[in-house]
Parts: C-alpha cells; sequence; structure tokens
C-alpha cells in the first residue's frame, strides 16, 4: 500500500546502512564512468538541481557519507517527487549490487506513492550513467517523460556512437524531438545527421534561424564535399569501393536537394567565394548543380573534367537522359 514508508526515515529507506552496494572497486568503476561522461554523471545534474553543493559526495564511501548526502537531498527545496527521485537513483544501486535485496528500489516506490514516470526517467538517467546507453533509451524515450536533459543526452550519445553509428541518437531525437538549447548539441546532432542522411540533415537546417541555419547548411555542404574527395583518392579494394558507393549516394543527395532561392545563394557563394571554394571537388559541385538545373550541356566541356564520385553521378545522369557515355 502506497504512503506506508516515511522517506524522511534514514532507516526505513537504507536499513540500518551496514550493507552497502559501494565498495572501492564499485566506486572505482563509478569514477571511471564519470570521466567518460566529461566529468559529470547524470546524477550529477539531479543533485545539482537539487541544490546540492557536493555533488562529489556520490558514490558515498560508507555509511556516514551516504548519511550525509541522504541529509542534503532532505534538505533540497524542491518538490517532494524530486527528492524521492534522488533516493530512488541511490536505491537502483542498492538493486544492481545487492542481488539478495533487489527489487528496493520497486518497493520504495510503491510505498511512497513515487510517481511511475519519475521511476521510468531515473532508470533512463541510471543506465546513462552505466554507459547503457541502449537500454537507458528504452526508457528516456518514454512517451510520458519531458524532455529534460535532453541536449546532456544528445552530446553523450552523439560522442560515444561507436564505428560512425548514430541511431541511438537519431532515435532519441526522433522519439522525443527535443528542442536544443546548446549549440554544441545542435552540432553534435546535425553531424549525426549529416554523416547519416543528408536530406534529413538539410531539412533539419530549416527548422532553425539564422545565422544557425547558413552555418549548418554550409557545413552540410562541407561534410558531403571533404567524404567525396576523400573516397576518390581510396585504392579499389573492397572496402574502397564500398566508401566511394556511399559518397556517391551522398553527393547525389546533396545536388537533388529542393533548395530555395536563399539556400541556392548560399551553395553559390560558399562554394565560389567562401570557405568553400578550397574544397577540393567544390567546382565540380557547381558545374553538376547546373546540369541538373539544365544550365550546362550534359556533353560541354566543363561536364568531361568531372571526375571522382561526380565522374559516377555523372555517367548515371547521361545514361538516364540519352546523353553520350
Amino acid at each position: 500500500m502506497a504512503g506506508r514508508l516515511d522517506y524522511r526515515n534514514f532507516s526505513e529507506v537504507f536499513g540500518n546502512g551496514d550493507t552497502l552496494p559501494y565498495d572501492q572497486h564499485v566506486n572505482r568503476d563509478i569514477e571511471s564512468k564519470r570521466k567518460s561522461l566529461g566529468g559529470v554523471l547524470f546524477v550529477d545534474r539531479v543533485f545539482t538541481a537539487l541544490g546540492i553543493q557536493k555533488v562529489k559526495s556520490y558514490p558515498p564511501k560508507d555509511t556516514r557519507t551516504l548519511h550525509d548526502l541522504y541529509q542534503q537531498i532532505l534538505a533540497s527545496k524542491m518538490t517532494t517527487h524530486h527528492k524521492l527521485s534522488a533516493l530512488y537513483y541511490l536505491l537502483l544501486d542498492h538493486d544492481d549490487g545487492l542481488s539478495a535485496r533487489s527489487k528496493i528500489s520497486d518497493n520504495f516506490a510503491i510505498q511512497t506513492g513515487m510517481p511511475k514516470r519519475y521511476q521510468i526517467f531515473m532508470s533512463g538517467l541510471w543506465h546513462m550513467d552505466r554507459l547503457q546507453f541502449a537500454v537507458a533509451l528504452e526508457y528516456l524515450a518514454h512517451p510520458s517523460l519531458l524532455p529534460e536533459f535532453a541536449d546532456n543526452i544528445i552530446t553523450v550519445l552523439v560522442r560515444h556512437a561507436e564505428h560512425g553509428d548514430y541511431s541511438l541518437a537519431l532515435a532519441y531525437y526522433a522519439a522525443v524531438q527535443p528542442v536544443l538549447k546548446t549549440q554544441e548539441a545542435v552540432e553534435l546532432l546535425f553531424e549525426a545527421l549529416s554523416r547519416t542522411d543528408v536530406s534529413e540533415a538539410f531539412y533539419y537546417t530549416r527548422t532553425l534561424a539564422e545565422p544557425a541555419r547558413q552555418q549548418l547548411f554550409e557545413q552540410l555542404i562541407a561534410s558531403v564535399l571533404k567524404e567525396s574527395a576523400g573516397g576518390s583518392s581510396s585504392g579499389g579494394s573492397s572496402a574502397s569501393n564500398n566508401n566511394a558507393g556511399g559518397d556517391v549516394n551522398r553527393a547525389t543527395e546533396l545536388i537533388a536537394l529542393p533548395l530555395d532561392m536563399q539556400e541556392e545563394t548560399w551553395l553559390r557563394t560558399f562554394l565560389t567565394a567562401g570557405d568553400g571554394r578550397k574544397l577540393k571537388r567544390a567546382k565540380d559541385t557547381m558545374i553538376m548543380k547546373k546540369i541538373v538545373s539544365g544550365d550546362v550541356d550534359l556533353g560541354g566541356e566543363g561536364s568531361k573534367s568531372l571526375g571522382g564520385p561526380w565522374g559516377i553521378v555523372l555517367q548515371g545522369f547521361r545514361h538516364s537522359t540519352g546523353g553520350e557515355q
């Protein structure tokens, strides 16, 4: 029955405190993960929101430091639900480290009347702090949650993407649709989008106000052209051929984007007068854009000079339009 446990009584929450999940090995592992997350755990952010000054009091070293942290949580001016959330996180540590006492976090939530959405959110943060990102996403993408710490979650998921796989970061963004507040998070999300789907990255730029919109639009162009230039210099191995195929697809997506007049101007200025003019495929890209728009003859001298991925793309255009091979 809800309400039977008094969270203001230390012994009712943690027992007599003589059996803790924290030891040198566990605490060293938590500190290692804190370092991996840029020096800040998600629970550190929770404690900061509660007004707890000594955030590094987590993880507790012994019963006394656990009790001190507990007292700081109780002294917070935040709501009861926020205090319960912090205590719930600590009890998740107990569930993980003390198998014989597992599910005490569930019992705590039931007996204090802690709302389910707070349980879901704190479970997600707990798994983020353990670098269990796929599991964390099962909680953090839940439709009942508000997009709290969204910038931090996106940042961590992008930075910890393995082998260029940004699927977790993009899945979180697609499910939650947060309005990102920090430039760092926006740029990291855009990096993930631009390396995964050129069209999605392009449409994302249109959700932003200037000058951020133009800046990321130019960043997208540079990203595609740099990769296409790198792919064209590869050898004839199977891996190189696969990379070249990906470069061709991205290059094709780029020139096929439905640019408005302003974006056309940005593209032209960036590639002919701006920083983009230094890119290896800048001139080829402008020729291809003119070909697509019908301003350049497929058999003209300019088109014959195209090389690398653009040369492959051009062959496809010539074939589809019945031009010369």
